[in-house]
């Protein structure tokens, strides 16, 4: 499943990237063709192409910074809201859950509307780095999904055992939020990033 989600996320970011290259220059296409069906190399501008390589390195670190920015975001929202005002809908996650669902999934279905909203906006806006924003965003969540539900809280069942140094301190580190955790403090509120304190 792994490995399944892996590749999935790598062609989309494929198509993602072609996509967001064709818009940076309309006329690439038809150039495409034209070299192609054997028309002189002089005809594709290298200007143009150097341009369309700058689009996709702007596209691609917007979402790659975007993904690391989401662990500070996640952090802010876990310690000050979800352990603060919003305790009332988090709470039930600090307990044996009951049922598939939490009132805590609520979080991450606000994320996952906000991922969306950016990525459609990002499309029919012609290719916006609304459309980075929106997969940084996306990414981070289909990472907090297989390390916190996955992995850790096992809400899909899998045979996996973490091999990585770094996942067993993350899901070390995630433990210990678990042990000693209130509604007004706590320790370990990232998801995907821990101290090496935690290292086991």
């Amino acid at each position: 499943m792994v490995v399944q989600t892996q590749v999935l996320i790598f062609r989309i970011w494929q198509e993602y990237c072609r996509l967001a290259s064709l818009h940076a220059h309309e006329t690439w296409p038809a150039k495409i063709d034209r070299t192609m069906i054997g028309a002189r190399a002089a005809d594709f501008d290298p200007i143009e192409e150097n341009q369309m390589i700058a689009n996709v390195l702007i596209y691609t670190v917007t979402a790659v910074v975007t993904f690391v920015s989401m662990e500070g975001v996640a952090w802010f929202l876990h310690k000050y809201v979800m352990h603060g005002i919003g305790w009332s809908i988090h709470e039930d996650h600090h307990r044996p859950r009951k049922g598939r669902f939490e009132k805590n999934d609520a979080f991450g279905l606000f994320f996952a509307v906000v991922s969306f909203l950016f990525i459609l906006t990002g499309i029919f806006s012609g290719f916006e780095l609304n459309l980075a924003f929106g997969l940084g965003i996306m990414l981070y969540g289909v990472g907090y999904f297989m390390v916190h539900d996955v992995f850790f809280h096992k809400r899909v069942k899998i045979q996996y055992r973490p091999k990585s140094r770094y996942i067993k301190r993350i899901l070390n580190a995630h433990a210990a939020h678990h042990r000693v955790s209130t509604s007004d403090s706590g320790v370990c509120f990232g998801f995907l990033y821990a101290s090496k304190e935690y290292s086991v």
